[in-house]
């Protein structure tokens, strides 16, 4: 079967998109606003761009309405943020945040989380994360405008936090240790406990 996304409604290309592109690591994104007030919101079109320097990226995608997102308003403002990894114990608390709110709303009072200060930029890191990025923004690409028009955001890596028990050999994180949790579409999520390990690799 061939299928021309430029033919479909964004939702059924979204599905296509994010039931094939699978697994994917979540970036649970913390960001502050010109006042100060903390966002959190987790998004799953997330990788490394390059690692001299250190570039992450993850994908914002407007609203229906074409609006955009608090995250993307707030690193415009404030051009830094937090990627925490998600951990599989913190599935649960991590959809809460997905969950939208009025802009400005401070989200550091969710149960189950604590916002603590990071060392080199303004917004806070999620202290039960196992590994968090601090960043300054590198660049805001933008895919499109309009509704489900993508904003893709860079970001330069100034310090990463890492839970001692998941580091091994002080250079190289433990999977296992780490437990973090892949998305895959709908309500569909997964772990990376089965390893396959390849000599040829």
């Amino acid at each position: 079967m061939e299928i021309d996304l430029t033919k479909l409604e964004p939702r059924h290309s979204h599905d296509l998109l994010t039931s094939s592109i699978i697994p994917r690591p979540i970036a649970w994104v913390s960001s502050i606003n010109e006042d100060g007030q903390s966002n959190i919101a987790p998004f799953s079109f997330f990788t490394g761009v390059s690692w001299a320097p250190p570039i992450i990226a993850f994908s914002v995608v407007n609203r229906s309405d074409g609006t955009k997102k608090d995250t993307v308003i707030n690193i415009q403002k404030v051009p830094e943020f937090v990627v925490n990894i998600v951990s599989v114990d913190q599935l649960s608390v991590m959809e809460v945040t997905a969950k939208p709110i009025p802009y400005g709303e401070d989200e550091s009072f969710i149960y189950g989380i604590h916002l603590i200060p990071s060392k080199k930029i303004k917004p806070h890191r999620i202290q039960e994360a196992k590994i968090s990025f601090e960043c300054s923004l590198e660049r805001i690409v933008r895919v499109n405008e309009g509704p489900n028009a993508g904003n893709l955001i860079l970001g330069h890596v100034k310090l990463v936090h890492i839970d001692d028990r998941v580091l091994r050999n002080d250079k190289e994180v433990d999977s296992t240790m780490l437990d973090a949790l892949g998305r895959l579409s709908g309500k569909y999520y997964c772990t990376t406990q089965s390893i396959i390990e390849s000599e040829k690799n």
